[in-house]
């Protein structure tokens, strides 16, 4: 008898300029995918977990912490979704060990929008935020590309939808089963409810 392994856990990176909607699509594609998905979020590891600038006048802990973080998610059989602006100048190198290290699939997509764009959508925001179009002017690098092969560039003419399933099947997540013991083995996921919680 012969047991199959499962498939290597699947690697997605979401990268683009503040207001770019980012975020909202990286939380939608976990949301959809569900349990067996884990989403890391850059300005929540920096900001909260490392309490650390993001500035190129110092050697900051973040680029080397997130990428470590995902690659030990990837090991222990979770879909990963990371997701931020993670400049080039400060993440090429993290992020492309972390491709060229990750056993199954990764696929990089980067979110553009054109400055003025990126402005509007802020103004339009549904969440708080802490910072201005002023401070995303000072942020904004246009085309931020990490230039690694297959990277995949997402217009502002993508709608959400579009992005989301875009990002979804290209990516393999849409068909790509779960590893992780929750949902696998989780008698609550199991329940007729769902698992919810």
């Amino acid at each position: 008898m012969t047991t199959s392994q499962p498939a290597a856990p699947i690697l997605v990176i979401i990268r683009g300029n503040s207001g770019t909607g980012r975020t909202t699509v990286a939380r939608e594609v976990q949301r959809r995918y569900g349990r067996g998905c884990a989403l890391l979020e850059q300005d929540h590891l920096r900001r909260i977990v490392l309490r650390e600038h993001d500035s190129s006048k110092i050697s900051p802990v973040a680029p080397a912490f997130i990428a470590a973080t995902a690659a030990n998610l990837l090991r222990l059989g979770y879909h990963v979704v990371l997701e931020g602006i993670m400049y080039r100048d400060r993440y090429s190198e993290a992020l492309a060990q972390l491709i060229d290290t990750h056993s199954g699939t990764s696929s990089v997509f980067y979110l553009h929008a054109p400055f003025d764009e990126t402005a509007r959508r802020h103004q339009n925001r549904a969440d708080t935020v802490t910072f201005t179009a002023q401070q995303m002017r000072e942020w904004y690098v246009q085309r931020d590309v990490l230039g690694v092969g297959g990277e995949r560039i997402i217009d502002e003419t993508s709608s959400l939808e579009q992005t989301i399933t875009t990002i979804l099947h290209t990516s393999g997540l849409a068909a790509a089963p779960p590893a992780t013991p929750c949902p696998t083995y989780c008698p609550r996921c199991a329940a007729p409810s769902g698992g919810t919680g």
